[in-house]
This record gives C-alpha cells, structure tokens and sequence, in this order.
C-alpha cells in the first residue's frame, strides 16, 4: 500500500502539492487547547509527503510562485498602511520592529556557531522562530539548497507556541490597560429645539467631530441637506456617527425623535451599492462627481466587515459598499454610475497584476555589485514584496489601477502560501528525515553524532 501511493506521488507532482495542501489544511483546523497549527501544517503534510516519495519534489517555479503570489498579494493590500508608518510615531515603532529582527537574527547565527549548527539550519531556525515566510524563501535562494526549511520546520511550533505564552505571562505580570474598541457608528433622529431659525451651513458648522448631517425633514418631508436652506425649531435632523458624538449632538440641538425620517422613503430612499466601476477606484468622496441632474449625499462606506465614516478624503476602494440617501427615482442612475457588480468584487485585473508581478521579479533579478567583492539582489521574496508595496501605495497609475478586492486578494495569497509551503516541504521531506534520523532529538537539544549541535 505504501508503496503504491509512492509510486503515486512521484509519478505525479502535483497531486503531492494538492494533497499536501488538502491534507495540510484539514490538520491545521484541529485545535488543541486553543492551539492549531492553520495553513502552517501544510508545510508538516508536505514534510510527511516528500519523507514517503523523496522524488516528489516539484520543479523549483512552483514553490517561486506560489511565493511571489503571497508576497504580492500582501504588499498590494497593506502598501498605503506601510508607507503611512514611515513617519511620524509610525517610524519609532518600525525602527524598534527593525532592531528586533536584527538581533534575532544575530541571537541566532550566534548562538548557531557557538553550538556548531551550521549557518544553513540557524537561518532557517530564525526564520521559523519568527513564523516568516519571505524569510525563509530568502534563506533558501542564499544557501542554494532547502536546508533552510529543516530549520524553519523545527522552529515553527515554538514560533507560534512560545509568543502566545510570552504574551499570556506578560499580561499577567503587567496587568496592560487596553483601550476598549470604538462602538459602531449608528444614526440618530433628532427634532430641533430653541427659538430662531438657521442655515444647514451652520448647523453642520456647530456639530461635533465625527458627526455628519445625512438628511432633513421639513413639513412632513425628507430633504437632502442644501447649506443654503434654513431650518427651524421643530424640524427633524438624520445624524450618523460614534455614540458619544451623537449624544452631545442631540443635547446641543434638541431632542431624540426616531421614526420621522427613516420610516418615510416617498421622497428619499437609501439604497447600498457596490463600488465595482474601475473609474471610481481611487476616487476619495469629495471627488465624486453624481450623473447630471442627481443630487445625493454618501452616507457610509462599508469595507469588509467595517462602517466607515464618510470623510471627503476617503478613498473608495474597489468592493466597498456605499450607502446612498437619493431620491427614488435617481437610484437606477447611481447603480449604474457605481457600477453595483457584487461578481466584480471578487475579480482582479490580470493585466495590472501580471504587470505589478512582472516589474517585482524584475526587481528581484536586479543585482547590486558589493565592495570587496560578491553582490546583492532582492531576490524572488523581497524584489515583488517592495514593488507591490509601491503599488499598494499609489493604487492607480494612468489607465491602472493596481488595487485588488479584498476577497480576490485573500484567495490569491492564500492559495500561494499554500502552494509554496507545501512545494518546500515535499522538497525537505527527505533530508529533514535523514537530519533527525541521524541526531534524533539533538537537533533540538544536544550534540548529534554527525558533530552538528542542533540548538
């Protein structure tokens, strides 16, 4: 039996990548007092695999990949967040993330020497201590070999266990006082009080930050805010915002009076759209500019899981839904103008993202002459990592737009982590065998018998 599905395995390449991803996946589901090993036992299935068919080892592309996959799907969504924390407060914390991996890396090519493990397996050790991929990538293209993932294999389940613990025991010690998560934006109805009439333009003028002005109600009927028009004592008001900024807004105008506005649609209505047209992408709200004739106020943004409140500087995102107050007979009109394709959210542009790839592995190829001799390159993990990170960062250039829908974005790097964690592991499986077969539990304890002390 076991031989067949050897036989099997090697026979087919790709069938060990999709088994040791299939496998892989329906073991890291299992969770053991609140610790599972998610897409990170792939790698294991695959370590298994290639230890049962040595010769099922995919060509090398697959895993590169499956790599740049992953990396660019990162970059590309985090891109604008990165560049965001290169300054101000931001840049403090990158530094002190900068000099942590440093001297984690340090810690262990020192200690690696000190204890006769060779570079190769320390580096791997670091990369699996700090559960990070592109590093280990970047180790194996060094070396020239995958021994690199023995280590990172090791060192993996201590990588995820041992944080979680350190976290668990410093909370326990230090006792961190954490701010508790906003509560969600909501809407508040609200009839005026006071004895004189004003401009909308100075009722949004006096409302409190965070809290925007969706609609009016004036004799009996639901208007869109004009700053030109005034209101009086016993007109109703649509306000949306955080909680505590609604409050102080109902007792500077008046008092809270729910059912007015949001019960009536004859004139307006609120209708959700999916912003899929490619023009709008990249588009902040002040920027928008409604067909002719319609007049319509943005009243949140949803993106994912979260509500957004309607700043004129956010920029709509391909997938976001926006939450429109409209006149009943304009909403055919916005749909259209919006695009309201929900199939499109889940689509990406091969053309900016066989580009965007393109111009990272080009990158990657660059290579930089050293003084003294040798030289540098970024390699297939750091030069498409840096390139979509810009990318991320500009979000459209000319007629692109390298913006890519969040589900779109997590099915992509997601299926290429898999596929790159399962290629390593079938390629290691053998000699991470013949490593521990040899030195047994010293490649995690004491000195093995081939003269390399495993940490």
């Amino acid at each position: 039996m076991m031989d067949t599905i050897r036989l099997l395995l090697e026979q087919s390449p790709l069938l060990a990548v999709f088994a040791a991803i299939g496998i892989g996946y329906a073991v890291g589901q299992v969770s053991i007092a609140g610790f599972s090993l998610g897409v990170g036992a792939v790698l294991f299935t695959g370590l298994a695999l290639g230890a049962i068919a040595p010769k099922a080892t995919p060509p090398g592309m697959v895993s590169t990949l499956g790599l740049i996959m992953f990396l660019y799907g990162i970059g590309i969504q985090y891109g604008k967040q990165f560049f965001a924390g290169m300054k101000g407060p931001g840049l403090k914390w990158n530094l002190l993330a900068t000099v942590g991996v440093l001297v984690a890396l340090a810690v262990a090519l020192g200690l690696g020497k000190a204890a006769g493990v060779s570079p190769a397996y320390a580096v791997g050790l670091f990369a699996g201590s700090l559960v990070s991929t592109p590093t280990m990538q970047a180790a194996i293209d060094a070396v020239g070999n995958r021994d690199p993932a023995i280590g990172y294999s090791v060192a993996y389940p201590l990588g995820i266990l041992v944080p979680i613990l350190c976290i668990f025991v410093f909370s326990r010690l230090v006792k961190p006082r954490l701010e508790a998560a906003p509560a969600p934006f909501q809407t508040l109805e609200v009839t005026l009080e006071g004895a004189n009439d004003f401009s909308v333009a100075d009722l949004i003028a006096e409302l409190p930050a965070g809290v925007e002005l969706v609609g009016v109600r004036q004799g009996g009927v639901n208007k869109l805010p004009d700053p030109q028009a005034r209101v009086s004592p016993g007109d109703g008001v649509l306000l949306f915002g955080r909680p505590e900024a609604l409050e102080s807004a109902r007792q500077a105008l008046g008092r809270a009076d729910p059912g007015r506005i949001s019960q009536d649609r004859a004139a307006l209505d609120v209708a959700l759209f999916f912003v899929s047209r490619a023009a709008l992408v990249g588009t902040s709200l002040a920027e928008l500019r409604f067909p002719t004739g319609i007049v319509a106020k943005v009243a949140n943004v949803r993106r994912g899981d979260a509500v957004l409140y309607p700043a004129a500087d956010l920029v709509l995102e391909q997938g976001d839904r926006v939450s429109v107050v409209a006149p009943r007979e304009a909403i055919p009109a916005l749909r259209g103008y919006f695009g309201d394709s929900i199939k499109s959210t889940a689509e990406i542009s091969y053309v900016a993202t066989g580009l965007g790839m393109s111009l990272g592995v080009l990158l990657g190829l660059i290579s930089v002459p050293l003084p003294g001799g040798g030289s540098f390159s970024l390699g297939m993990a750091g030069g498409p990592l840096i390139t979509a990170l810009i990318l991320g960062k500009l979000l459209r250039l000319g007629p692109f737009s390298w913006y890519m829908p969040l589900t779109a974005n997590l099915t992509l790097r997601n299926f290429g982590l898999a596929v790159f964690l399962a290629a390593v592991g079938l390629g290691a499986g053998a000699p991470f065998v013949d490593t521990v077969t040899k030195t047994g539990f010293t490649f995690i304890g004491e000195q093995g018998d081939n003269g390399l002390e495993k940490i």
